[in-house]
């Protein structure tokens, strides 16, 4: 099962995608979110029968507009481990982001004016569908709502300008996230690739099973610390090719397209626009 969050009339609905009859159907939750604080949530996505809506054109807003918490890994995959001359970790790098940095699937990336070193990080986001406190790496696995697509902008100059990350990672609206969220009963992430093109040449490709922490072992860990809750994301990390590992490095700019896709998941397209000075 595929679902969204589709802006329409003014205000957002969760819907149901159905790929096979190219509609979007309502499913009678303002977004996927609030959907998912549902202890039957599948069965009420399965059966709705709401307005429907054509594909061709959907709005989307982010796949979970407002998360709880937003988790992020870094350093996670051996390959972008391996470009920025590190040492396979113990233990998974953490670090958050908030909900105002969420773009949908194909609004536009703002670059913001403060910032010259804007680079991509395309990553498998995981989407928590029922409370988590405490639970194995097997128990982590039924706690997962499903997979979709993110790329973690990330402004450079700042995000080195102390030892902590945060700030280079909480820029607003940087970060396309959607446009589905794919249950895990359609798609084996650990199978998938996950590629980022900018302006169509792609700059990162990697499988999925590169992880070095694997989505059930991120849901286990995070819930030793803190409780998990419905609509919870975590951003798994991203592959080798980031623009900041390069020589020269190389970055975002104004009118730059960002197409970051992960096979059987999903595609989000987003073009760069320079913020303006005031």
């Amino acid at each position: 099962m595929r679902l969204a969050t589709i802006r329409t009339r003014g205000t957002t609905a969760a819907v149901r995608i159905d790929a096979d009859q190219r509609v979007a159907v309502e499913i009678g939750y303002q977004d996927v979110g609030a959907l998912l604080t549902r202890p039957d949530w599948r069965e009420r996505a399965s059966r709705a029968e709401g307005p429907h809506h054509d594909l061709t054109g959907l709005d989307y807003a982010p796949v979970v507009p407002r998360p709880p918490k937003i988790f992020c890994v870094g350093l996670n995959y051996r390959s972008h481990i391996v470009e920025m001359g590190r040492e396979i970790p113990a233990f998974p790098t953490l670090f958050a982001k908030f909900a105002p940095v969420l773009i949908g699937a194909h609004d536009d990336i703002v670059l913001p004016a403060v910032s010259e070193a804007m680079d991509w990080e395309g990553e498998l986001a995981v989407v928590v569908g029922a409370r988590a406190r405490k639970v194995t790496p097997d128990e982590a696995a039924d706690r997962i709502a499903g997979y979709s697509v993110l790329n973690d902008v990330t402004a450079r100059d700042w995000q080195y300008r102390t030892k902590e990350w945060l700030q280079g990672k909480i820029f607003e609206a940087t970060t396309p996230f959607g446009p589905h969220l794919v249950t895990p009963d359609e798609a084996d992430v650990t199978t998938r690739t996950l590629t980022t093109e900018v302006d169509g040449e792609p700059v990162q490709q990697a499988a999925i099973g590169d992880l070095v922490f694997d989505p059930a072992a991120l849901v286990a860990y995070l819930s030793t610390i803190i409780t998990l809750e419905p609509g919870d994301v975590i951003a798994t990390g991203t592959p080798g090719g980031v623009g900041h590992a390069r020589t020269p490095a190389r970055y975002l700019t104004d009118s730059t397209a960002l197409t970051t896709r992960i096979e059987g998941i999903g595609e989000c397209r987003n073009t760069c626009v320079q913020e303006k000075v005031r």
